[in-house]
């Protein structure tokens, strides 16, 4: 069956990338979200294999969308992968606590991140 992954990210050309990588490498259906808030809509209503989200958005930051994933029943057993340009030690011990799958750090290489999201869920391709 085909993964369906949910990429939530507010710049534009970064989502448009990953969608590409993932759908065109990797053979899997993707759907997108500018924001965070409209991320966590898609959760609740569709069947997903995994999110991959951007910590820095202007509405609610990844953090925020991670914990209220967690706290849902609907979207707490969705793996979630996080994409950042940023990552601090601080928020390594934030990531352990929400129990994200992964970090993908920003810039990453198109060609290569949908084998990096396979091996972190441990899916086979």
């Amino acid at each position: 069956m085909t993964k369906q992954i949910l990429i939530v990210d507010d710049d534009d050309d970064i989502r448009d990338v990953v969608r590409v990588s993932l759908e065109e490498f990797a053979g899997w259906r993707t759907i997108a979200a500018t924001s965070a808030i409209e991320g966590l809509q898609i959760a609740k209503t569709t069947a997903l294999d995994a999110i991959l989200v951007d910590i820095s958005m202007p509405d609610m930051d990844g953090f925020e969308m991670c914990e209220q994933l967690q706290a849902d029943p609907r979207t707490q057993q969705i793996p979630v992968i996080v994409l950042t340009a940023k990552v601090l030690s601080s928020d390594r011990d934030r990531f352990t606590e929400l129990e994200v799958a992964g970090i993908i750090s920003k810039p990453f290489n198109p060609l290569t991140i949908w084998s990096q999201i396979a091996e972190m869920l441990g899916w086979s391709v």
